[in-house]
């Protein structure tokens, strides 16, 4: 008897535990409900068809975790269809819209890519921590080993004072900080200039010199992959992979223009014959020279020291003529452009051939006034064949043969309205021109550049399809740290 005491009365706290820790997660759950709405989050996307989905995707998880926790439901935007700015994806020209609309009944801006994945609950928990009534600039925390051109050599002396945040991982904006921004921007509108890496200039320009909040670092803000063991902590996770919808492209359906002159003829051309010339079934080198032991075929447009505008365009003319309509997809990289076309074939699966697709690496020029976005050139320029006919049947043209021939491409398509559609696996610069971390959760599609570097082993080493693949049954490749 005493014994059935015993347990009936364990039973008894057992149960008088589980009612007060169901009230305790109910007064949770509804405290962190209020707080909810009090988020307007913004998914960084893009309205070409595969990523306006991808976005639509992420927007439709959160409302479901809000719904599940049964309260009124945050506010979600997708930066593509802000269409008011052609500049949207730089985000600061939004400020002041998101001042005026979300100023006094918000806390926080919180910013994610299409890929992030968010613990609504844990993203809450963790934004708890700090004061919304204070400044903030939330993030997980990337910097320069060394000084780079991408940052103009930014913090020379010591570039790994600046921390910016990693998009993949969500970062946020404490309200106070986006009306100060706002109010900014009012007075000091953004100048007429290059957006190459958002992510630094953003956090260069709020912390203005010293004035402003420098980016606090946030732990669980994460992008380790949400399947991983390290994830337990994180309000944030990132789907760290390759796209891939289906089969990957056929070799045949991807042609292939290499940029070149006849001075770089003897040291470009044949680290690309040794590298990622063999996962090319279509390629051409386009040279003011026609050399037969490459070879090369000259366009009859002389080479230039400045832009090659003349020359892309006379590639894209050729593409339409010269090529087999059946081919969906022009390439045109510069002769020191290090790409993998194996991955660009997995990952143009999920692009709609039929859609005018210009695709890279966006940079933005003068999009605080207007001004107009653009694939820089090194990385390498993906087209659809149609969007080389909707340009080509226009009347945009370069205004001089040495004209930068990716920034007057961003012009036209611009003018034409079509938008540009940014790929971050494309890379303008060395693998040592981005912070570690940056890339560690990334399987890059090309690097450009033979400066400072082996160009053979940075391929080898980042690039080659045995990086990801054995080759012969045995895996080679030189560690990534070392570069």
């Amino acid at each position: 008897a005493f014994a059935v005491s015993v347990i009936s009365e364990d039973a008894e706290d057992e149960t008088e535990l589980q009612v007060l820790q169901k009230s305790e997660k109910s007064r949770t759950i509804s405290k962190i409900s209020g707080e909810l709405k009090e988020i307007v989050f913004v998914i960084q996307s893009q309205s070409n068809s595969f990523h306006s989905k991808r976005a639509e995707d992420l927007k439709r998880d959160i409302l479901k975790q809000a719904v599940d926790l049964g309260k009124e439901l945050p506010t979600v935007l997708l930066i593509h269809q802000i269409d008011r700015h052609e500049g949207a994806w730089t985000i600061l020209p939004l400020m002041r819209d998101f001042s005026v609309t979300y100023g006094r009944n918000s806390s926080w801006i919180f910013f994610c890519e299409e890929d992030t994945r968010i613990q609504v609950v844990k993203l809450l928990e963790t934004l708890r921590r700090f004061d919304s009534s204070k400044e903030w600039f939330l993030g997980k925390a990337l910097y320069d080993e060394e000084s780079t051109i991408i940052h103009h050599y930014a913090f020379a002396e010591n570039p790994t004072v600046f921390k910016f945040p990693d998009f993949a991982a969500g970062w946020a904006l404490s309200i106070p900080l986006v009306n100060k921004l706002a109010k900014k921007l009012k007075s000091e509108p953004l100048k007429s200039d290059f957006t190459i890496d958002l992510k630094h200039e953003i956090a260069l320009y709020i912390w203005q010199k010293g004035e402003g909040p420098h980016l606090t670092p946030v732990p669980e803000f994460c992008t380790d992959d949400v399947n991983s063991y390290k994830a337990d902590h994180c309000a944030t996770t990132f789907s760290n992979f390759l796209p891939l919808c289906g089969e990957p492209v056929n070799k045949e359906d991807v042609f292939v223009a290499v940029k070149t002159c006849r001075k770089f003829h003897g040291d470009r051309i044949p680290v690309v014959k040794q590298t990622w010339e063999r996962e090319a079934a279509l390629i051409e080198y386009y040279s003011d020279f026609a050399d037969i032991s490459i070879p090369t075929v000259d366009l009859g447009v002389p080479n230039t020291d400045r832009g090659h505008c003349g020359k892309t365009f006379a590639i894209l003319e050729r593409f339409l003529n010269h090529t087999s309509p059946r081919t969906p997809w022009l390439v045109v990289v510069d002769d020191d452009t290090l790409i993998s076309i194996f991955r660009l074939r997995k990952l143009l699966s999920c692009y709609d051939p039929n859609e005018p697709v210009f695709l890279g690496e966006r940079y933005g020029y003068g999009l605080g006034t207007g001004g107009y976005s653009y694939i820089t050139g090194g990385g390498g320029m993906v087209f659809s064949r149609t969007a080389v006919q909707k340009l080509l049947a226009s009347k945009c043209r370069c205004y001089s043969m040495d004209a930068p021939d990716d920034m007057v491409l961003g012009m036209c398509f611009s003018g034409l309205g079509i938008p540009i559609t940014h790929s971050p696996l494309f890379h303008q610069a060395r693998p040592m021109d981005y912070p570690k971390d940056y890339l560690s959760h990334q399987i890059p599609v090309s690097f450009h550049k033979h400066w400072n570097i082996d160009p053979v082993k940075v391929y080898v080493t980042w690039l080659a399809p045995n990086t990801e693949e054995s080759h012969n049954g045995k895996k080679v490749g030189y560690n990534r740290e070392d570069l």
